[in-house]
């Protein structure tokens, strides 16, 4: 049988976050099939528990083979099954290819951390999944008619070059800017649809929440993604570009919680931490220097934005420690 290395210190800390985040999908997954009326939506939702499952096992077994303690995570208690619909018209697919999204990135991240071929085994299979069920929610929202596709533009014939700086310099007090290219058109588009939805779940979250400091910081977040839509809808609307976002969804009017304030406060944490490097990444491909400036001042406002909601959770005993190094010195001044 091939010797496994001892697992590494990355390997724990990148399935322990792996751990965090699947737990709470699967509690989030339960809530919307609870209270989903379409069929379709079911399956999706119902075949994506099913291999996620596994995999939370997969990650408990190899925890348990390694004598390591198993995260909390996430478990029954953090979801009212009971709790009224809290959403409707579609968002549960739309959060979910959100949710896909952000596992795209991570599994990218995780592997390029992983050095046992039972750690990439689990990013290679989580991988597979994601792909799968991303595309499946695309096509449901697509012919539900609740995705918005991203604007047409005239095809380019020829092949050009750019002659001068001038390209870059979006700060024009007289003249036009140059139009958008469509690197720049995409990340808008991106930005626009993420907050859009992330506007939809942070209303959910803020009309049920009890904590008065998690009301306020959950109404907070509800104003940042206004600011971020208002934003990209001003670089859109001066490049002579129409948007037409759909709204996605419906809020409804309950005010009983569908998951514990844990749950919500880590979902927020982990979608700031998704816009934090989103906002970076679109932020570095934006070519006219005007939008790379708003994009890292919005950059900014997520950045403290997080670190409040992770305040909160501290003070609350919400946030699980993540596996820490040996501290070498309180060992040897003992």
């Amino acid at each position: 049988m091939e010797k496994k290395n001892p697992i590494s210190a990355s390997e724990v800390g990148t399935l322990w976050l792996t751990y965090q985040e699947k737990t709470m999908i699967l509690r989030i997954l339960e809530y919307f099939m609870a209270k989903s009326d379409d069929q379709e939506a079911r399956n999706i939702m119902g075949g994506l528990w099913q291999e996620l499952h596994f995999f939370v096992i997969e990650i408990e077994s190899l925890f348990e083979k390694e004598g390591m303690v198993i995260p909390i995570g996430f478990r029954n208690e953090d979801v009212n099954l009971e709790a009224p619909k809290l959403y409707d018209n579609g968002f549960d697919i739309m959060f979910l290819r959100i949710l896909k999204e952000v596992s795209m990135g991570l599994y990218t991240i995780n592997m390029n951390m992983a050095y046992r071929k039972d750690v990439m085994a689990i990013y290679e299979g989580l991988t597979t999944v994601t792909d799968k069920i991303y595309k499946l929610a695309t096509v449901y929202l697509l012919n539900k008619g609740i995705l918005t596709l991203p604007p047409n533009m005239t095809l380019p014939k020829t092949n050009e070059f750019v002659k001068s700086d001038k390209y870059m310099k979006g700060f024009k007090p007289f003249g036009d800017k140059r139009s958008l290219n469509a690197i720049e058109l995409g990340i808008i588009h991106h930005g626009i649809e993420t907050n859009n939805i992330g506007m939809q779940l942070i209303t959910g979250f803020a009309q049920c929440a009890e904590n008065k400091k998690v009301r306020k910081y959950f109404v907070k977040g509800l104003e940042l993604a206004k600011k971020q839509i208002q934003t990209y809808e001003e670089i859109l609307l001066e490049a002579n570009i129409h948007f037409s976002a759909t709204s996605g969804s419906i809020v409804t009017t309950s005010k009983v919680a569908p998951f514990s304030e844990k749950l919500m406060m880590y979902c927020i944490c982990l979608l700031n931490g998704f816009g934090l490097v989103g906002g970076s990444f679109g932020a570095m491909f934006c070519l006219r220097n005007d939008i790379t400036i708003k994009m890292s001042l919005l950059a900014k406002d997520v950045f403290l934005y997080g670190q409040e909601g992770l305040e909160i959770m501290m003070n609350n005993g919400w946030f699980e420690e993540p596996p820490q190094m040996e501290d070498r010195p309180r060992i040897i001044n003992r």
